[in-house]
C-alpha cells in the first residue's frame, strides 16, 4: 500500500516539476494576468491531489490540461459575473446618488423660491402661486380673482422675471 502511495506522490511531484511552466504558460495565455495565472496554476496541482488514485504516468499530462481548462473556464465565468455585478452596482449607485443630489438641490431651490415669493406684492404672489403650484391658467386665475386676463398675465410676467433674476443672483 505504501509503494502505491509513493507512486502517486512521485507522479504528482514529477508532473509538477515537468509541467508547472507549461501549465502556467497555458493559463497566462488565456487570462493575461500573470499573478492570477500563477495562483490558478497552483490550484491545478492542488486539485490534482484530489484525483491521486486515478493518476497514471501516461495520462497525467492530459489530466492536468483538463483540470487547467476547467479552472480557467471557472475563473473567466467568475470574472465576467463580477464585472456584471460591479457594473450593476456602479449604475445603481450613480443613479441613486444623482437622484439624492437632485432632490437636495430641488428642495434648496424650492426654499429659495418661497423666500423670494414672500417678498412679492400680495396680488402678484397669489397669482404666481396659483399658476406655479396649482397649475392654473391665466383665464382660470382671472375668473377666480375677478381680474382681467391681461392683469393676470402682467403679474405672471413680472413675477417670473423677478424669480429668474433672483435665481441668477443666487447661482
Amino acid at each position: 500500500m505504501e509503494t502505491t502511495a509513493n507512486t502517486y506522490d512521485d507522479i504528482i511531484t514529477r508532473s509538477y516539476e515537468e509541467y508547472y511552466q507549461v501549465i502556467l504558460t497555458y493559463i497566462t495565455y488565456r487570462i493575461t494576468h500573470r499573478y492570477e495565472a500563477e495562483d490558478l496554476t497552483q490550484d491545478v496541482f492542488v486539485r490534482l491531489l484530489d484525483y491521486k488514485q486515478m493518476l497514471r504516468p501516461d495520462t497525467v499530462k492530459y489530466f492536468l490540461f483538463t483540470i487547467a481548462r476547467n479552472i480557467v473556464i471557472d475563473y473567466i465565468r467568475r470574472y465576467y459575473k463580477k464585472q456584471e455585478i460591479d457594473s450593476y452596482i456602479y449604475d445603481t449607485m450613480s443613479t441613486s446618488t444623482n437622484e439624492t443630489e437632485e432632490k437636495i438641490i430641488g428642495d434648496d431651490l424650492m426654499t429659495m423660491e418661497r423666500i423670494r415669493l414672500a417678498a412679492m406684492p400680495e396680488q402678484r404672489r397669489l397669482i404666481y402661486t396659483l399658476n406655479r403650484f396649482e397649475n392654473k391658467t391665466s383665464p382660470e386665475i382671472a375668473n377666480e380673482l375677478n381680474l382681467s386676463c391681461r392683469t393676470v398675465e402682467n403679474h405672471l410676467f413680472l413675477g417670473r422675471r423677478e424669480m429668474r433674476e433672483f435665481f441668477r443672483n443666487c447661482i
